[in-house]
């Protein structure tokens, strides 16, 4: 599938659905700094986990950086990789949480980070009573997801049992978990916070009159200046759900700001509009960083045990 590099510097493989802007300018920056790079399109991908080395998968690559859209997908593939000793951007267990906006917001609740209040319910009884408890308007999300799509604003309990009941007619195992969340009166804005590494390199406003402010509806961007509140709870979130590589959205409320959730790996065309930062460059070289470091953990001597 890809051609080994005789190199000292790691072969990196780049997960993909297809090729956006934001990975275009990835490959083109590795590419430009004489890193060997290969695009991984997961439609390609035939993983027989009988085999127990990316090598005899036909996959010759040093570290994988998920830019993969399709959850499941990225999800299976990095198992798949961590299992044949190949280092992730993301882990799996960070892409897990980060997919999956109830493990997500339990991360975050447990981390101390503050949240939206949110209820987790099953059934149609149960919902209307986290309803009740959160009080309308409230607003329903797919726990499973993104690009702010299937999310409810939902009014009052007229509209929340027909709600409901449409939720349960998809069919969909997801559907049938109910994510309920208080509904936050923000401004016409949330902010995106970018975070590589230890590092919150850029920050935008995601403008909108529609309540649901992400870029993917329609939202503009504008600069966002780091303030310490920002940099702080976005890499307290990250460490929560223990990604090296996400977009953080946070909203601003009487209380102060608010995580909404944290998005591994996270698109950023629209916050390079708002910043001199070359986002790619930043994210290749913390996918190099990641190879080095588990060489140097599996290098490392091991310690033997004195009395």
């Amino acid at each position: 599938m890809t051609v080994s590099t005789a190199t000292d510097t790691p072969h990196l493989g780049v997960l993909v659905s297809y090729l956006r802007t934001e990975e275009k300018l990835i490959l083109a920056n590795a590419r430009n700094r004489g890193i060997p790079v290969s695009p991984l399109f997961d439609r390609d991908l035939v993983l027989d986990i009988s085999r127990h080395s990316a090598s005899a998968n036909g996959i010759d690559v040093d570290v994988l950086l998920d830019r993969c859209v399709a959850h499941a997908r990225a999800g299976y593939t990095i198992r798949a990789f961590e299992r044949w000793g190949i280092p992730t951007l993301n882990t799996a267990e960070s892409v897990f949480i980060c997919d999956d906006k109830a493990e997500n917001s339990m991360a975050l609740e447990a981390s101390g980070v503050p949240t939206p209040r949110t209820i987790i319910a099953y059934t149609p009884e149960s919902a209307l009573k986290a309803f009740d408890i959160v009080g309308y308007p409230a607003v329903m999300k797919p726990v499973g997801g993104s690009w702010g799509r299937l999310l409810a604003k939902i009014n009052g309990p007229e509209q929340a049992k027909a709600i409901i009941s449409q939720k349960l007619e998809l069919g969909s195992v997801q559907h049938g978990v109910f994510y309920i969340q208080e509904f936050v009166n923000k401004p016409d804005r949330d902010i995106r916070a970018y975070v590589v590494g230890d590092r919150v390199l850029a920050a935008s406003y995601r403008m909108s009159a529609h309540w649901v402010t992400n870029a993917a509806r329609g939202a503009t961007s504008m600069p966002c200046p780091i303030t310490p509140e920002i940099e702080d709870l976005a890499l307290r979130a990250c460490n929560a759900v223990k990604a090296r590589l996400a977009g953080v959205d946070l909203i601003e409320t009487q209380d102060g700001l608010k995580i909404v959730e944290v998005n591994s790996g996270g698109e950023f065309k629209g916050l390079m509009e708002t910043t001199d930062i070359d986002i790619a460059a930043e994210i290749v070289t913390e996918a190099l960083a990641t190879a080095k470091r588990a060489k140097d953990k599996t290098c490392a001597p091991a310690v033997s045990a004195t009395r």
